[in-house]
């Protein structure tokens, strides 16, 4: 199960572990700390907690705004 960091766009793979989880996950390329709810291999929610700010050369996607 893959889902996109809400910081800097990476896709995060989760082991089956995450498959029925409810809980924080930390993405490995910004560090930003994303809560998420899974179901049955099912993403059901993803939420921002905190977000690291890295300089736009070392960020893995710059999402386009305009």
């Amino acid at each position: 199960m893959k889902i996109n960091c809400l910081g800097c766009g990476l896709k995060v793979d989760l082991a089956a572990n995450y498959d029925d989880y409810e809980g924080q996950i930390k993405c490995f390329a910004c560090g930003a700390i994303m809560e998420i709810s899974t179901q049955e291999a099912d993403v059901r929610a993803v939420r921002l907690l905190t977000e690291t700010r890295l300089p736009s050369a070392e960020r893995p996607f710059e999402r386009s705004r305009g």
